[in-house]
């Protein structure tokens, strides 16, 4: 019972090995094909590139000189051969979207700033502007009491408005 076993174990274990058995053929578009079923009845036997049990080989002098026997010249194999460009168009179009979306991306958030900085460009003008007019200024204290500003604030805080005018409106 125990042989019985083992045999039929290495038995299942050998079954995948006949798997191999793989078609190649050019599509209609140009792109190779790998399948383990024939391809459709669609494709001309000259674009299928391999058979189950026939050896991958490439075309060597011996067959060159038998198609030119048969009155097929080079130049209508390279007509009759599809041709790939090698740029995969679908790629080529994400990554242009994606691109885009990122330029698209980068000016909305520069559209962003420069509206922060045409804002805060404006408020420091106005508190300036408050300012200079020499008018009693006052601010509420963290205790919540008015206190009223002297000469040293007020030239502190028109040297901080003067350096945020500086940076923000050019």
């Amino acid at each position: 019972m125990k042989h019985i076993a083992q045999i039929a174990f290495v038995a299942a274990s050998l079954l995948p090995l006949g798997a191999p058995a793989q078609w190649l053929w050019v599509d209609i578009d140009g792109r190779k094909v790998f399948s383990d079923r024939a391809p459709p009845s669609t494709i001309p036997d000259k674009n299928i590139l391999q058979r189950p049990g026939q050896p991958k080989t490439r075309p060597s002098a011996e067959s060159a000189d038998a198609t030119g026997a048969a009155g097929i010249t080079s130049a209508q194999v390279q007509a009759s051969s599809p041709k790939v460009s090698g740029i995969d168009k679908d790629l080529a179009e994400k990554k242009k979207k994606a691109e885009q979306a990122e330029l698209d991306k980068r000016k909305a958030e520069e559209g962003k700033a420069n509206a922060a900085r045409a804002d805060n460009c404006a408020r420091a003008k106005s508190a300036k502007a408050g300012l200079d007019s020499g008018v009693r200024l006052s601010r509420i204290n963290a205790q919540g009491q008015r206190e009223i500003i002297d000469d040293g604030t007020r030239a502190a805080e028109t040297q901080r408005l003067q350096s945020i005018i500086e940076a923000d409106c050019k």
